[in-house]
């Protein structure tokens, strides 16, 4: 197969340097983060973009109109950058906007689509997250993103296009058609509890709308952060989540295929964090190649019904499923499934060996039935096979 055909086959995985650091990056940190992405097991574990985000630039751009890193940021340029990350095995991403300037205030590539792709290709960028700020009034979104897509292809490198206007513009209707490989379809996160919940809830209707090529993005990760971002928006004012809330975000991204780009500093990640974010289990049916988003399921009895507890359900390629028991809710829930919702009925004479993918343990056989008891912002994850 011609290597062009899989970029963006899988839902991206990587690190983002915005939620933690926001405008304090430099070339010195994104170094770090390759070489613990080795030495830490993330790079083993399928982590292999290092993208960075807002804020990398100069004011304004040179004489010929090219975008120009800031000298004491990034004193190698970045072109020393990506070679320091191709070294290491992964890729490099950066980051600009389909208006005249960033979210930040720096310059956007509006009317500089082609040429500022010819420049991310010669510097052997291989990931570009485009953000949504400034744009002009009267342009279309589409057309602008549509255009970048355009002038990536025809740059002469493989660069992932990661489209982010934040779920405007119906961008469900027409991303994939413009040939990105992921597209932000929320606002963004903040590191607390309601914003994954809110998040979460606002795709849940969304799977037909995700799938290889092009990869419905619920944000950036924001696992292991405990509130320390230097921006009070993000973290530090809302003070973070607790180490089951993170786990059950993560478990809810893997599920939902978002793509997996953690924001944490991973130079700081406690041992929690660690086992979370390299979970091979839930990071393995995230990457299922065919790429199926999970359907919902609505536990019985009626009664019971809130959309803050629920089941979803993810058709793997080898005929596995994965199932994810949530509960969102402040108060423990038991959660009920029965087989028939699954397309498995009692006359089949098949019954679902269970894997849990949290505790990495075998649960048994099971047959019509199984329902566990799911503590409060909690979930369980199985991978259920069919057998006789």
């Amino acid at each position: 197969m011609d290597k062009h055909e899989l970029l963006g086959l899988r839902p991206p995985m990587g690190w983002n340097s915005w939620n933690t650091f926001t405008w304090d990056i430099n070339e010195q940190l994104i170094r770090d983060v390759a070489d613990r992405f080795v030495s830490e097991g993330y790079k083993d574990a399928g982590y292999e973009y290092i993208v960075i985000d807002d804020c990398w630039s100069l004011k304004e751009r040179d004489a010929e109109g090219n975008l120009v890193p800031d000298p004491k940021k990034f004193p190698s340029g970045m072109k020393a950058l990506a070679d320091y990350i191709h070294e290491r095995g992964l890729k490099f991403g950066m980051y600009s906007c389909v208006g005249t300037h960033t979210c930040a205030g720096f310059p956007g590539s509006f009317e500089h689509e082609f040429q500022d792709a010819q420049l991310l290709a010669e510097w052997g960028v291989d990931f570009l997250k485009y953000d949504y700020c400034f744009k002009p009034r009267s342009m279309s979104g589409e057309l602008l993103y549509k255009r970048m897509s355009l002038a990536l292809k025809n740059c002469g490198r493989d660069i992932l296009f990661s489209a982010c206007n934040w779920g405007e513009d119906n961008v469900y209707h027409w991303i994939r058609e413009s040939g990105a490989h992921m597209y932000r379809s929320t606002g963004d996160i903040t590191d607390n509890w309601e914003s994954i919940k809110n998040l979460t809830l606002s795709q849940l209707d969304k799977a037909r709308y995700t799938g290889a090529f092009c990869h419905n993005d619920m944000d950036m990760l924001i696992v292991g952060m405990y509130g320390g971002s230097n921006d009070g928006y993000i973290g530090s004012k809302i003070g973070g989540c607790s180490d089951n809330e993170y786990k059950t975000h993560f478990a809810l991204w893997s599920m939902m295929g978002s793509p997996l780009m953690i924001g944490c500093d991973i130079r700081n990640a406690n041992s929690v964090t660690k086992d979370i974010l390299l979970n091979p289990e839930l990071i393995k049916i995230n990457q299922d190649v065919e790429g199926r988003g999970a359907y919902r399921i609505k536990p019985e009895p009626q009664w019971f019904h809130t959309d803050e507890v629920f089941m979803l359900v993810k058709v793997l390629t080898d005929g596995d499923l994965a199932i994810g028991f949530f509960n969102l809710s402040d108060t423990q829930r038991e959660i009920s499934l029965q087989f028939w919702d699954l397309g498995l009925p009692y006359a089949s004479g098949f019954s679902l060996d269970l894997y849990d993918c949290m505790e990495h343990k075998e649960l048994g056989k099971f047959t019509e039935r199984f329902a566990p008891t799911v503590p409060a912002r909690d979930c369980l994850v199985v991978r259920a096979k069919l057998v006789k």
